[in-house]
C-alpha cells in the first residue's frame, strides 16, 4: 500500500507537469529523477499547484494547510530551486517552472552535497539523451519552440549591411536585464559526471530578470554585472559556442552557451533538424566558392552538421572539396564565419525574417494552442485563478493571427472566448471602414 501511495504522488506530479506545454513524458527514469528531487509529500503538494503564479495564501488554500506551514514548504522548495519566488511591490509570488528550461537544469547549476549529482546526471542522460521521448516532446512538438538562437555578433558584417533587430543580439538581453546571474552549465556538468564532457567553459550558464533574482537569493547562481556577462559572451564566441536562449523578444530569462557535443538543444537540432526543433536566426552564411579551399574548418565549427564537404567536381583536381550548406537545418548562428581562414563566408538575410513571440505569456499560449493544451492554461482550476493572469492569457490570444484564434476557440469551446474574438473582428472591420 505504501508503494502504491508513493507512486500515486509522483503520478499526480507527472500529470501536473504535463498540463504545461513544456512537460515530461512518463517513464521509469522520470519517476526516479522526481524521487531524487521531491519527497513523496512534496510531490503530492506540488501536483496541486496552479500553472499561473500564485501566492502563499493560494497555496495554503489549495493544500488545506495553515498559512505558516504552507509558507515553510514553499520557501524550502524555492531554496532548492524547485520553485521560483518573485518579489514585486512587496508581494511575493511563486511559480513552478517547467522541467526544461527549469528545475531539471537548476538542480545541476551548482555543486551540491544534499543529493547524489552523479546519479542524477546519469538519470538525466538516460532519460533525455538515450530514451529520446523527452527531447522529442520538448523540441519537435508544434511549430513554436522553447528556444531560439542568437546571432554571433562578431560575425556580422562591419559595414552594417545587415538589419539586426535588438532582440536578435545577446548583448542587448544583457543590457536590458534587471538581474543577471551565472551558474554551471547544466549540460556540460551532466556530461562531466557521465564521462562525456568537452573542455568548453562550465561556469557560463546565464539567467536574467526574475529567474536570476530568485536563483541568486537562494545560492543557485552568482550575481554578475553586465560587463562580466559580456566578457563571458566573448569567451563563449571565441570557443565557437552558440548562444541559445528563451524564444521571446522581451525579458529573456536564460541564455545558454552551447557546444555541439554536450548541449541538448544542439543534439536535438542535429538529430531532428528537419523538424526545426529550435528557432533559427534571420540569417544564413553565404559561401564564396572561389575562395573555398576545402579545408573543412567551417564543417568542424558547425554544431549541427549543416555544413559539409562535397566534391568540387573539378576534372583537373578530382580530390578537391568544397563546403556546402544545408540551409534547411542551418541555425544561422554564424559560428562558421570566423572559422574560415580565407574569409570566404559572410552572413546574409534569410528570405523571410524569423518571427519571435513577444514575451513568455505570448509564447506559452501559442505553444499550448499548437499542442492542444490551451484549456489547461485558461481553466487552471486547481486553485483560485488570478484575474490578472487570466487577462494576460486572453490578451495574448487576441493578438494571434485569425487561424490560431480559431484553433484556440475550438480547443476551449468557450462562448466567452468566441464572443471576445467576434468582438475583436467587429472592431477590426469597423476600423478598416
Amino acid at each position: 500500500m505504501a508503494h502504491h501511495t508513493t507512486r500515486s504522488a509522483y503520478l499526480e506530479l507527472v500529470e501536473r507537469l504535463n498540463r504545461f506545454p513544456q512537460g515530461a513524458p512518463p517513464s521509469e527514469l522520470l519517476f526516479r529523477i522526481l524521487a531524487m528531487l521531491f519527497s513523496e509529500r512534496e510531490a503530492a503538494l506540488v501536483a496541486r499547484l496552479p500553472i499561473k503564479p500564485f501566492t502563499a495564501g493560494q497555496a495554503a488554500r489549495a493544500w488545506k494547510l495553515p498559512l505558516g506551514e504552507a509558507q515553510s514548504v514553499l520557501d524550502e522548495l524555492a531554496g532548492r530551486a524547485i520553485l521560483l519566488d518573485i518579489e514585486s511591490g512587496g508581494v511575493r509570488t511563486y511559480v513552478l517552472p517547467p522541467p526544461m528550461a527549469g528545475f531539471f537544469e537548476f538542480s545541476m547549476m551548482r555543486l551540491r552535497d544534499d543529493l547524489d549529482q552523479e546519479l542524477l546526471a546519469e538519470l538525466f542522460y538516460e532519460y533525455i539523451t538515450v530514451e529520446e521521448d523527452f527531447i522529442k516532446a520538448l523540441f519537435t512538438s508544434g511549430e513554436t519552440q522553447l528556444g531560439r538562437v542568437f546571432v554571433s555578433e562578431p560575425s556580422l558584417p562591419a559595414d552594417g549591411s545587415l538589419v539586426v533587430l535588438d532582440h536578435e543580439r545577446a548583448s542587448q538581453v544583457v543590457a536590458e536585464a534587471a538581474h543577471i546571474a551565472v551558474g554551471l552549465c547544466y549540460c556540460r556538468h551532466k556530461m562531466e559526471h557521465v564521462g562525456r564532457a568537452c573542455d568548453a567553459p562550465l561556469d557560463i550558464c546565464m539567467t536574467f530578470n526574475n529567474t536570476a533574482d530568485s536563483l541568486i537569493r537562494h545560492g543557485v547562481a552568482r550575481r554578475v554585472d553586465a560587463a562580466e556577462c559580456l566578457d563571458l559572451l566573448d569567451q563563449a564566441r571565441e570557443r565557437g559556442l552558440v548562444q541559445f536562449g528563451e524564444n521571446v523578444r522581451q525579458r529573456v530569462n536564460f541564455i545558454c552557451n552551447c557546444c555541439g557535443c554536450c548541449c541538448e538543444a544542439m543534439i536535438a537540432a542535429r538529430r531532428f533538424g528537419h523538424l526545426h526543433p529550435v528557432h533559427t536566426t534571420s540569417f544564413l552564411p553565404e559561401l564564396a566558392p572561389a575562395t573555398c579551399t576545402g579545408c573543412g574548418k567551417c564543417v568542424d565549427a558547425c554544431p549541427v552538421e549543416a555544413m559539409t564537404l562535397v566534391s568540387a567536381n573539378d576534372p583537373a583536381r578530382p580530390k578537391r572539396k568544397l563546403a556546402r550548406l544545408d540551409t534547411d537545418i542551418c541555425l544561422g548562428c554564424g559560428v562558421c564565419v570566423p572559422a574560415c581562414p580565407e574569409h570566404g563566408l559572410k552572413l546574409t538575410p534569410r528570405a523571410e525574417r524569423v518571427i519571435t513571440p513577444v514575451d513568455s505569456v505570448h509564447r506559452t499560449v501559442v505553444m499550448a494552442i499548437e499542442r492542444g493544451m490551451l484549456q489547461d492554461l485558461v481553466f487552471d482550476n486547481r486553485t483560485l485563478a488570478s484575474h490578472r493572469a487570466m487577462a494576460a492569457v486572453l490578451g495574448a490570444i487576441l493578438r494571434l493571427p485569425p487561424l490560431k484564434q480559431a484553433l484556440a476557440s475550438r480547443q476551449l469551446k468557450s462562448r466567452y472566448l468566441e464572443a471576445l474574438l467576434a468582438r475583436r473582428a467587429d472592431w477590426s472591420s469597423r476600423s478598416a471602414t
